[in-house]
């Protein structure tokens, strides 16, 4: 196995989490993917999403009006992200610092994209639920 930056899948005991650089293509060839994942992919996500999209694209694009964000709901996604944020320091100087933080689909999708632009948001990971994969109909 090849290591590549944001191309992972791990779980744990609840959660399904995808490094955001996966692109739809290769979850659907990936065999550490979940199948259960590849086939909500296949039968509602490939419908409205180019295959080479990324997750990273797709979301960070993503509106609550779309058909993936209804099935992403489904699935109890959320965002990983980083972004900059700005913190005066003693002496009035303006420190930048990164910052990872954990959004529901929802808060993630509210923020506009100028904003999120203009905050630097860089999407790391998407985390899916376990427990609504296995109640999510095929």
């Amino acid at each position: 196995m090849v290591y590549e930056d944001y191309k992972y899948v791990m779980t744990d005991t609840s959660s399904i989490y995808l490094g955001a650089k996966y692109s739809y293509e290769e979850i659907l060839k990936s065999s550490e993917v979940p199948f259960k994942f590849q086939a909500v992919v296949e039968h509602y996500i490939s419908k409205d999403t180019a295959p080479e999209t990324t997750l990273e694209s797709h979301f960070f694009y993503m509106t609550r009006d779309s058909f993936s964000y209804k099935t992403y709901e489904k699935l109890k996604a959320r965002v990983k992200v980083c972004e900059m944020t700005e913190k005066k320091g003693l002496f009035g100087r303006v420190k930048r610092q990164y910052i990872q933080k954990l959004y529901p689909l929802e808060a993630f999708c509210d923020i506009n994209l100028a904003q999120k632009k203009m905050r630097g948001i860089v999407i790391q990971e998407i985390v899916l639920s376990k427990l609504a994969m296995t109640f999510f109909e095929i």
